[in-house]
């Protein structure tokens, strides 16, 4: 598989709602002021929607152009709409003026193949991806550009859009990919060249650690900040796997449910004390995580140290589910005086916190302020709950906005 990128020598400008300066290479490309002729565009489909690196705003591909929300309070921060401007994936730089955006769509003028890196600054594509193949997905990190195909990921130095690496997969029709985002560390997570397999690149370290995560293909997965805690599931979609990155090692497994699910998102809070999953099954779940890292909340609860570790757990021998002694813990069946003899159901721990949402529909989930849990669905829904981090239980809803209407318009 092959690509070509196109650029000239330049500064990027972060100035429009940005935080930070990048200087990067630019091009006029083919995506130029004039698309930018806003239509009647009538009624809006959602195409796509993906949070930025710190969960702060969210970004939206439609059928017409595409959208940039804050989370808290929520608003709309700009729009685009475009003749025959059809996104499906519109990737945010934490909150600078920098995306990437890939095409598609029956109307959509914009090649399916092609990732356009797009300065909304100076309302211009500042450099071309091009491929011969679909791009499943896009990320984008302070100093790279990661491109996804189906069978091979490209990695690119954002300061001049030259290849660093080449990295070859198991079939990825969903684009899985995850970076880290703390500048001292580099990772990069995929699936790997077997079923169930995830592999993890440190870059910085040259190391590459390959895990052999579950049985059935790899579904969905997420990164801590720092790349060194990883969450997978796998296409049945019962159990949330919690990885040391490092060496591989599992550091706690935990119950979604019973029956294959399609799990949609994960994410873990930024401290990685919870951890929030949402599926086709409607129900958001938020379960109590062991696992630490180094720093603050580590030398909180234990011995300071540098890699991630597993905190002592302690669970009730109850035969019903409770939530333990231990404030924040799972709810868990512990059976162990029968342990061997039954299935490994019976010593599952399951959500600490959920909620059903009241539609059936795809969200991506993830973690606002003071423990609460912001929803994004392709129905053009923006919720906002919270739940105790003392007694768990069912979460209470805070918000709940349809952002697609024309009310919601910037201003």
């Amino acid at each position: 598989m092959s690509s070509s990128v196109s650029a000239s020598q330049g500064f990027i400008s972060t100035s429009g709602f940005g935080a930070y300066d990048l200087a990067s290479s630019g091009t006029s490309g083919t995506f130029s002021l004039s698309d930018l002729e806003v239509n009647d565009v009538g009624d809006t489909e959602l195409l796509s929607a993906s949070w930025n690196q710190d969960y702060s705003c969210f970004a939206v591909g439609t059928n017409n152009g595409f959208r940039i929300y804050n989370c808290d309070p929520f608003k709309e921060t700009f729009r685009r709409d475009l003749k025959n401007g059809c996104f499906r994936m519109v990737e945010m730089l934490f909150r600078c003026n920098i995306l990437a955006l890939v095409g598609g769509g029956a109307n959509s003028q914009y090649s399916p193949n092609k990732v356009m890196i797009w300065d909304d600054h100076q309302s211009r594509c500042i450099g071309e991806f091009s491929f011969r193949s679909e791009v499943r997905a896009v990320k984008l990190r302070r100093d790279q550009i990661v491109v996804v195909l189906e069978h091979k990921i490209y990695v690119y130095n954002f300061m001049d859009l030259k290849l660093l690496h080449q990295i070859e997969t198991l079939s990825n029709p969903r684009g899985l990919c995850c970076l880290s985002h703390d500048m001292n560390t580099s990772v990069l997570v995929c699936p790997g060249r077997r079923r169930g397999e995830v592999r993890v690149e440190h870059f910085g370290l040259n190391l590459i650690k390959i895990i052999q995560a579950h049985e059935s293909h790899v579904a969905c997965f997420t990164l801590t900040m720092d790349g060194l805690i990883l969450a997978t599931a796998s296409t049945k979609g019962t159990l949330i796997r919690i990885f040391n990155t490092m060496d591989g090692t599992c550091l706690q497994e935990v119950r979604r449910g019973t029956e294959k699910a399609d799990i949609y998102g994960i994410a873990f809070s930024p401290d990685a004390q919870w951890l929030a999953v949402s599926s086709d099954k409607g129900t958001i779940h938020i379960f109590s995580l062991r696992v630490r890292v180094g720093g603050e909340d580590a030398s909180a609860r234990s011995t300071p140290c540098q890699n991630p570790l597993l905190l002592p757990h302690t669970s009730s021998n109850s035969l019903e589910p409770l939530i333990s002694s231990d404030a924040g813990a799972n709810p868990s069946l512990s059976l162990s005086f029968m342990k061997g003899m039954l299935p490994k159901y019976f010593s599952s721990e399951w959500s600490f916190a959920r909620f059903h949402l009241p539609v059936t529909s795809r969200f991506i989930v993830a973690f606002g302020s003071h423990n609460t849990v912001i929803i994004v669905g392709f129905d053009g829904s923006f919720y906002r709950f919270s739940f105790d981090p003392i007694n768990g239980g069912g979460m209470s809803q805070m918000e709940h906005i349809r952002f697609l209407k024309a009310d919601f318009r910037a201003r």
